[in-house]
This record gives structure tokens, sequence and C-alpha cells, in this order.
């Protein structure tokens, strides 16, 4: 067992291995403690990844409409959340809306779909407009997150320009049946297994704050950690109205610090990304939040609206780090609302 976080620190930054002990003391440190934690913890932040921050932009190319019967999401089977829906959007919509997050400082573009899994005209939709955005933005990254998916599949994703794929595992083996039925945890671990047997990026994570004992979170970010997650969104749960979930109220912003702690403690080298529900949950503290994760969504989310980009780049410079890969920070351009975004959409969206 460490003595103080600092000797936490060096010992992970010689190659350690956190253990269960000292996870749980992570997440069960004093308040009066939280500032020390995160300096520890921006030690290894600083060694792997120096005071650059990577900033990443959603596009939802197929919003809601879903069968799976996720608790927390608002796209799920039953849900009755005001959100936007409409179907898949066309190769040149998914370009314009990228070329906004690019102009806007990302330099990651994530295109997302609602549904349990991709078929494979599905995939070579995808493809094609991958392959237009890459065509528009070479050096821009790509990541597809399209739900479970079959053979063959991330490889043809990979052939056309995709690096990374996204697939969270959201929670613990052990509690994955209280917030889904229509599909098990395994099912998400293969997807991930499959994305880097095909050679993509494994981008994968959690959601945090829907009932999860301090063990379930340990064992939810050591899979990962198992898993060789090469980036691990952590997501602070938003509760939706008419989903399960609503009301759902258990994340302090210090407590929030805590868990990017420990994941950077259990992953030190990892690529930590404070994700959806920061601005809730973090509050006035995401600032300081900088110092423990390398990276955040730009604006708003799938379903949600996020904090203004504009208002994203000022904390980053605020906090006194930089954005990777943007040279030219003058040329960045504010990027549309979700709801601007909605409008270009191949069909009409519903409220």
């Amino acid at each position: 067992m460490f003595k103080t976080f600092d000797d936490l620190a060096s010992r992970q930054l010689s190659g350690g291995v956190l253990d269960r002990a000292d996870a749980r003391a992570v997440l069960e440190t004093p308040d009066e403690d939280v500032l020390g934690l995160v300096a520890a913890a921006g030690r290894l932040r600083r060694a792997h990844f120096g005071n650059r921050v990577k900033v990443n932009y959603l596009v939802n190319l197929k919003s809601g409409l879903c069968p799976e019967d996720c608790g927390y999401c608002s796209q799920r089977l039953g849900s009755s959340a005001q959100i936007l829906k409409y179907s898949w959007l066309s190769a040149e919509e998914t370009v314009r809306q990228a070329t906004a997050g690019v102009a806007g400082g990302a330099s990651r573009v994530c295109l997302v779909a609602s549904g349990r899994g991709p078929s494979d005209r599905d995939v070579d939709r995808v493809a094609s407009a991958v392959e237009a955005v890459k065509a528009t933005h070479a050096d821009v990254e790509v990541c597809a997150c399209l739900g479970i998916l079959k053979d063959g599949q991330a490889e043809r994703l990979r052939d056309a320009g995709v690096d990374a794929y996204n697939h969270n595992l959201n929670t613990s083996e052990s509690r994955y049946a209280e917030i889904c039925t229509t599909h098990g945890y395994h099912d998400r671990v293969a997807t991930v297994e499959k994305a880097k047997t095909a050679g993509l990026s494994a981008c994968s994570g959690l959601i945090v704050g829907m009932g999860e004992s301090d063990d379930e979170l340990i064992d939810a970010i050591f899979a990962l950690r198992d898993l060789g997650s090469d980036s691990i969104p952590v997501n602070f749960l938003m509760p939706f109205e008419g989903t399960p979930l609503a009301g759902t109220w258990e994340l302090s912003p210090l407590r929030a610090l805590r868990i990017l702690a420990l994941a950077r403690f259990a992953c030190p080298a990892t690529e930590v990304r404070m994700a959806g529900g920061r601005e809730m949950h973090l509050r006035s503290l995401q600032p300081l939040a900088l110092h423990v994760a390398n990276s955040l969504f730009l604006g708003d989310y799938l379903t949600s609206e996020g904090q203004a980009a504009k208002a994203d780049l000022g904390m980053i410079a605020d906090a006194g780090f930089e954005v990777l890969g943007a040279d030219r920070p003058e040329d960045r351009q504010e990027v549309p609302s979700i709801r601007e975004r909605g409008a270009g959409t191949a069909a009409a969206p519903n409220a």
C-alpha cells in the first residue's frame, strides 16, 4: 500500500500495476486531499501526454430508433426522451458536419450510429462516408461507433480508412444485466476484440453514476485495462427524462474527479477522455479535471447539448494546456449546435 499519492505516481511511472486496495484508496480519498490526488495523477498525465489535450468531435449518423433497451440511453427502445430522430446522414452531410468539427479544433471525428449493430449494407454506407471524410481531411482520425460488429465488418471499416472503433463496456460484468437485457457484456467485449484483431485502435470506456458500487467501478476500469483499450472515455450519467435512470443523481464534482484519477492511475499511458455529462457533474471543476484527463469531446453530444465549443477551447487555454495538432488557434471556427446540425439531416428530425 502506498503512503502518499506522490508515492503511487512514482510507482506507476516505474511500471507499477494498480491493485484493488490502491484503487479503493483513490476512490475513498477525503475531500480535503483531492487536490493532492489530482496533482499526483497529473504527473502521470504530463509524463505521457505533456500539456496537450486531444479534441474529439461527434457526428451522429443515425439518431434514435434503437431496438436495444440500455437503461441510460435517450435513444433506447421505449424512450420518451425529447431527442432528434432521423435515419442515415448522406456522405455529403457527414463531411459537412465533420468539417465543422475539424474547423473547431478537433483532430478526431467520431461517427456514431444508434442500433444493436450494423448490417453489411450499413457498413458499406459508413465506409463510403469515411472515404469522403478522409478525402477532405486526410490527417483527421476517424473513429466509428456502430454497435456490435459481425465477422469481417471491422476489416471493411479499416480498409475504408477508419482508425479506431468505439464500443464501451459501460459498467462491470456483474452489473451489466441491471442496465441492459437485449444484449450482454460479452457481446461488447467480443466487439472490442474484433476491432483490435482488425488493427483498429480500441476505444472503450464506461458510464459512471448508474448506481454502481466502488468495487463494481473498479472491476469495470480493471476490465478496460485488461482489454487493452487505447482510449477510455469516462461518461457521467445524464439522467434523461423518459428513461429508467431519470432522476438518478449520484455524482458530485469531487467524486467525478476521483473516478478520473482512478482511470489515470490504473492506465497511466492511456488516453482518458472526460466525456458526456462532464458539464453537469464536474461543473466548475472541469479545468481541474484536465490535469488528469487528456481528451474531451468538443461542443454537443449525440442527443444533448454540451458546453459551447468556444468555451471548451477557452477552458483548455486558460488551464495552461494546448489543443493537440492545432497550430493556428486564431483560425478555429465555432461549431454548430446539435439543433443546427439536425437541420441538415437527410430525414426531417422529430423533436
